[in-house]
């Protein structure tokens, strides 16, 4: 941390990784968009369309723990652009390959997998090297910012990108891919290393007994799980009900991702100020209630702009549950451990995303497209019902241990 008249900004350090993250999640995007139209280029059948998605978060259910454990052994910017180092040669490769005419579903399924496994141990990196740019006053802030600079390029400037050049060439969005995770790889290079004071038999199930330990932690651990569950269940199938029930080309598609970036990039920009304002419990339920009216407006969606509309407002509070949740982990959580907690919270909050999307493709094939997005509706609901007493309980006592 700096200060420029009195006031303290946010260090040279943190800005690099932020640039870092921008341009990693620019190609990311395109990513997004891209492998999509591709997959139904291949096929229309919702459950392969659904295998690639669950290719792409498999990662976080099989690797979540041991990259945590990484994370905290070893010095994490080190971690990261090597992460990204792979990320680029995948992306490179699948890149040729589409442009030779090679695309098919094992192709896709592989590239999604390899891709998530890089994703997996760059963000847990990610999260837990934060408190070591940032001092922690600044913390909600630099949050905001990296969940600005994420969806804004992941959501809103990468999937018009992706689309666009999809239009042109099916290999480019992948080629754009490898090359922002090889330019953000030579950022992330240049940031402080820290080596870590972890004992190599420092396990694993440190970081996963002090989450349970953790009443609050543990609690939105648990409701994130059940939320991720059904927005995959939703998300899965959504560029089959925007293309195929509500007529939307391809470019058109990408304009929709963008529209959902448009609220995550508000949300991140002022979600420091709406928890400074109203607190960390008034702000979690208010995205909670909102995504489950926002999931159902989804589902129910007349044409093209409602959906648009009620995308944008899921953008917006997610990323408000996001902010504040990160937030809770970085000022809860030793440093040593931070690593190997943040991995057993994305695998108690991530784990069933594959289960989600699955799931997805089946209620889709079998109820029709509108469905999923009424189910998540349903189970997000369901869940906060159950968990609200207990979540009002944990965040009125001081650390939330049981």
């Amino acid at each position: 941390m700096t200060r420029t008249d009195g006031k303290p900004r946010l260090a040279k350090a943190y800005l690099r990784l932020w640039w870092a993250t921008g341009i990693d999640h620019f190609g990311t995007g395109a990513f997004t968009a891209a492998v999509p139209l591709l997959t139904v280029t291949v096929t229309r059948d919702p459950r392969l369309v659904s295998l690639v998605a669950t290719a792409e978060y498999l990662p976080w259910l099989l690797l979540s723990l041991p990259a945590g454990s990484l994370a905290d052994r070893y010095d994490r910017a080190g971690l990261m652009w090597r992460a990204q180092a792979v990320q680029a040669a995948l992306a490179g490769t699948t890149a040729v390959l589409v442009a030779c005419g090679g695309a098919s579903i094992p192709l896709l399924v592989v590239t999604a997998f390899g891709i998530g496994a890089g994703d997996v141990v760059f963000g847990t990196a990610a999260q837990a090297i934060l408190p070591d740019l940032v001092a922690k006053p600044l913390l909600p802030r630099a949050n905001g910012r990296q969940q600005a600079i994420t969806t804004f390029t992941v959501q809103f400037a990468g999937p018009p990108a992706g689309s666009l050049l999809f239009g042109v060439a099916a290999a480019l969005p992948f080629g754009l891919d490898a090359v922002s995770f090889a330019v953000s790889a030579a950022l992330v290079a240049t940031l402080p290393r820290r080596a870590r004071g972890v004992r190599p038999r420092a396990g694993l199930r440190e970081g996963v007994a002090w989450l349970a330990r953790h009443r609050l932690l543990r609690t939105v651990a648990l409701l994130l799980g059940v939320n991720t569950f059904g927005g995959q269940l939703a998300n899965v199938t959504l560029v089959l009900l925007a293309t195929e029930v509500l007529h939307v080309d391809a470019r058109g598609y990408g304009v929709l991702l963008a529209g959902a970036a448009l609220g995550s990039v508000l949300g991140g920009l002022v979600s420091a100020r709406v928890v400074g304002r109203i607190g960390n419990l008034p702000a979690l339920l208010t995205a909670l209630t909102v995504n489950v009216g926002a999931f159902a407006g989804i589902g129910l969606s007349s044409g093209a702009v409602v959906l648009g509309a009620f995308l944008a407002l899921n953008g917006f509070v997610t990323t408000l549950w996001n902010v504040v949740t990160a937030g809770l982990r970085q000022e809860f959580v030793p440093s040593a451990l931070l690593g190997r907690v943040t991995s057993a919270y994305r695998l108690a909050g991530w784990g069933l995303i594959p289960v989600g999307t699955l799931t997805g493709g089946l209620v889709a094939h079998g109820l029709g497209l509108r469905a999923p997005y009424l189910v998540a509706a349903a189970v997000r609901g369901i869940a906060l019902v159950v968990a609200l007493p207990v979540l009002i309980r944990a965040l009125r006592t001081d650390r939330g241990f049981s």
